[in-house]
């Protein structure tokens, strides 16, 4: 049987970060909460997608809003629980395993830490693959599971079901809440059967963010180039390794919105690449030509500790490493980039598929 407890906490968190594209979330906060609540109440089992029955009630959970306003409004780790707890009253049945809705930061800890508490299993899979910034950019969209009901709560207690009539309209429902709420609150929606899992949920992400962050870990330990051992894992290939010279970035209907701009070092000397990112890096654009969009992953490190850097925590003059990563491959399909592409963001462009430029 496999658990999660504080030995490999770290190493999912570290991995979870760099699959979250930047967004989903600082990854130390929720490892603080998953923490805590590991002590608290013992390791969390973890089953894989093909071990969990036919007719479980699986219930993804996981925190909406603008990861700038969780670094001053830090959670305090129930609100999941209080949110599953609404659910399943409306729903008029327990949730049998909880799930993470995305693989990303804090959004990863955030179903660790409620299934210790809830003494629930925690599925080895989730629903992007990644991090994206609103609540039906799900594979489990693409296979007609709506995200209604839905169960909102804030770190006060309140709760609010929102039934929707479709997914598109539960999340602008949802993020209005979120912002009415201080723009930090706890979800539970999505809910999937067990014989829906291997259609809704890319498998074994929690078990990829674990050896993910072991590579990085091992890797800065034997001085052997942290940043090349989680592009081996990845499968991705580096875009930059320079400075950031330039960061604009601003909270707006409960999403955290900017560019950044990283000047080359060393053999990228003289080149620039620019990053638009909507929570979660969206578009990298070098020298005038856009070489990764989503929904690829374009994952920022720190050049000497392979270290996650979060879109609220670019800032001026760090050194970092741009990464570029291949999506599920669902994601490129064309009912996948109408909720996931460049287009569906505002940018009027074509998505690049991953490889295929520069």
């Amino acid at each position: 049987m496999r658990e999660i407890t504080l030995d490999n906490l770290d190493d999912i968190a570290r991995g979870a970060g760099i699959l979250g594209t930047g967004g989903g979330g600082d990854p130390y906060i929720g490892k603080l909460l998953a923490r805590e609540a590991i002590r608290a109440h013992g390791p969390v089992r973890v089953v894989s997608i093909d071990e969990v029955p036919a007719d479980a009630t699986v219930v993804p959970v996981s925190g909406m809003g603008a990861p700038t306003v969780l670094l001053e409004r830090v959670p305090n780790g129930k609100e999941e629980l209080v949110a599953l707890r609404a659910l399943e009253r409306h729903i008029g049945r327990p949730a049998t395993h909880i799930a993470p809705i995305e693989i990303g930061g804090v959004n990863s800890m955030l179903p660790i830490a409620c299934a210790a508490r809830s003494g629930l299993p925690i599925v080895d899979g989730d629903a992007m693959g990644r991090a994206f910034p609103e609540a039906q950019m799900v594979l489990p969209g693409l296979i007609g599971v709506t995200n209604s009901p839905m169960a909102l709560a804030d770190d006060k207690g309140n709760t609010v079901i929102v039934e929707a009539v479709d997914n598109h309209t539960a999340e602008r429902i949802g993020r209005a809440v979120c912002v009415e709420l201080g723009c930090q609150i706890a979800c539970a929606d999505t809910v999937l059967r067990g014989d829906q899992l291997a259609a809704g949920l890319v498998p074994a992400t929690l078990t990829l963010a674990e050896r993910l962050g072991a590579a990085v870990r091992t890797a800065r330990a034997a001085h052997t180039g942290p940043v090349a051992a989680a592009r081996k894992v990845l499968g991705g290939r580096e875009l930059l390794t320079g400075k950031v010279v330039d960061v604009g970035r601003r909270t707006e209907r409960g999403f955290a919105r900017g560019r950044a701009r990283i000047e080359g070092s060393g053999t990228d000397t003289g080149r620039v690449l620019e990053l638009a990112f909507q929570n979660e890096h969206l578009v990298a654009v070098r020298d005038g030509v856009t070489v990764t969009t989503t929904p690829d992953l374009i994952c920022v490190l720190d050049s000497g500790t392979g270290d996650p850097i979060t879109t609220e925590g670019l800032r001026y003059g760090l050194r970092v490493s741009v990464v570029a990563a291949q999506c599920d491959p669902r994601w490129t399909t064309p009912g996948g980039l109408a909720l996931t592409g460049p287009r569906y963001f505002g940018y009027e462009m074509d998505y690049v598929p991953f490889g295929s430029a520069g």
